[in-house]
């Protein structure tokens, strides 16, 4: 189907509608959605009707919650934002065409459960698993254990020894523990552990009150300054040198969207961070990686050196954490003065919660989606998390939207930007979405991997055969896909192409 405008009026700006209030979008249809949130940003509204979304609106995945809606929406809104700037680019009087199938979509916001090296998938059973929901005193805690620190710190907060420690352990100690009392300590701890709240508990609370109603947000930054335009291509984003330092999975999302337009992304890792195979493989697609040490005199003297000419700057980092290296806006601006800085946070930037660490699964367990989705399975479980990393995954495909509206911003009105997503942004859109009535949604079947092999391509990869699922989203007369596979840290020099 063509999406047709069917919307008068704009969602508005974070911060322009009352937060404290649930929009209620539960009647909108994906094609509503694109256009306000177009509109939103202040792009051109003929640019709507060159996007095509076969099969709309149909539950795809066994989920109360509209996850096929925000998965064509999100990949709609960037896959037609980089249309816009290859038509501006290459002076093209009409957008091109751009087409996003609703079951490729949902596969490609699945796509780290999919990818293969050698026929081989990647076995994580090997590593100690503490995470998951526990049983507190007063509840229930999730604990997240992705990262080697995360773990370690979570053990030891529950005096508990790293290696040696059991799961049945962790549940022994959790259960001394009131939910909120542990949430607490692990924030002092800098680990990452959230209470199982339901949606009126997390409502009740002044965090969910300062999470803005729009996901996506771009704002001027600086003083005016002149247009800064691409020069014609056959790629929407070729020439467009991006710096990516992020890490799990929301922003290392929208490097890759980017990427797949044409970008020149330049992922910098940290060496002092684990490599996680299970996921990088599938994100580095399109990148080349550096690995830097920003808190090392030489490593943060490269870093500044490739952001002195870069367009982009897309961060994953905590609210003011950057700050805390010498890295923050305004002093990348006193060195790049047009630089469009894209920052990925999990509570956002206001409110009490702004600075704390979270990913998409403490996102939905603390913001009463598990709660919500567990009650439509009426299984009697405490909780139940979404099918997949939605909000991580709708979070990545919405940032590399907005960096798009940036560049396009940059190249007809002039200026730096600042473009913001959180997680919990994507939550309380998605929960405004409204869900499924009763156990309908969560009774859809998923696709089977027959199926699935339509999405999927081979390349040779530093690890070997990589297969893994192609970008969802095609642009007419334009090459959308990566032409780098991954390969291990250190495999690229540090400067741009």
């Amino acid at each position: 189907m063509s999406v047709h405008r069917h919307l008068s009026g704009r969602e508005g700006t974070s911060g322009s509608q009352d937060n404290a209030t649930l929009p209620d979008r539960s009647n909108y249809k994906t094609i509503n959605s694109i256009n306000s949130l177009w509109d939103a940003l202040g792009l051109p509204s003929s640019a709507l009707s060159s996007l095509s979304l076969p099969d709309a609106d149909k539950p795809a995945l066994p989920s109360s919650f509209k996850i096929g809606h925000l998965a064509q929406t999100s990949i709609g809104l960037s896959a037609l934002a980089a249309a816009l700037i290859g038509a501006a680019r290459n002076q093209q009087s009409e957008v091109p065409k751009v087409i996003v199938p609703l079951r490729h979509a949902v596969v490609e916001f699945m796509s780290e459960r999919f990818h293969v090296v050698d026929g081989q998938e990647y076995d994580s059973a090997s590593r100690t698993v503490i995470g998951g929901l526990h049983e507190a005193q007063d509840g229930y805690v999730r604990i997240h254990d992705g990262f080697p620190n995360h773990r370690d710190g979570a053990l030891r907060l529950l005096g508990l020894e790293p290696g040696v420690a059991t799961r049945e352990d962790v549940q022994e100690k959790v259960r001394a523990w009131s939910a909120v009392e542990l949430e607490e300590a692990a924030v002092q701890s800098k680990v990452v552990i959230a209470a199982l709240r339901s949606y009126e508990e997390w409502d009740a609370m002044p965090q969910a009150r300062a999470v803005a109603n729009v996901p996506v947000s771009v704002r001027r930054a600086g003083l005016p300054r002149l247009p800064k335009t691409l020069r014609p291509a056959d790629r929407c984003l070729e020439g467009l040198r991006v710096v990516e330092m992020t890490r799990v999975i929301a922003a290392p999302v929208a490097g890759r969207t980017l990427a797949a337009h044409g970008a020149d992304v330049v992922w910098v890792v940290s060496p002092s961070l684990p490599y996680l195979p299970a996921i990088d493989r599938d994100f580095s697609r399109g990148k080349r990686i550096a690995s830097l040490d920003a808190k090392d005199s030489e490593g943060k003297k490269k870093l500044l050196e490739l952001l002195r000419d870069a367009d982009v700057f897309l961060q994953g980092f905590r609210p003011g954490a950057l700050e805390g290296l010498g890295l923050g806006k305004d002093t990348l601006r006193e060195l790049n003065p047009d630089l469009i800085v894209a920052s990925m946070s999990a509570f956002g930037d206001r409110g009490p919660w702004a600075g704390r660490r979270g990913f998409d699964s403490i996102v939905q367990t603390c913001s009463g989606m598990n709660v919500s989705e567990a009650e439509h399975q009426r299984g009697g479980q405490a909780a139940k998390p979404m099918p997949c990393q939605a909000l991580d995954h709708g979070g990545g495909y919405l940032l590399a939207f907005g960096i798009m509206a940036a560049v396009y911003k940059r190249a007809t009105e002039g200026g730096a930007y600042d473009v913001d997503v959180s997680l919990a942004g994507v939550m309380k859109y998605l929960r405004s979405l409204g869900q499924y009535e009763g156990n309908s949604g969560i009774e859809v079947k998923s696709d089977g991997a027959e199926y699935i092999e339509q999405f999927m391509e081979t390349r040779d990869s530093g690890f070997g055969e990589l297969k893994a699922v192609r970008h969802s989203a095609a642009v007419e007369g334009f090459r959308v896909g990566w032409d780098i596979m991954p390969e291990p840290p250190k495999a690229h020099r540090v400067n741009w192409r």
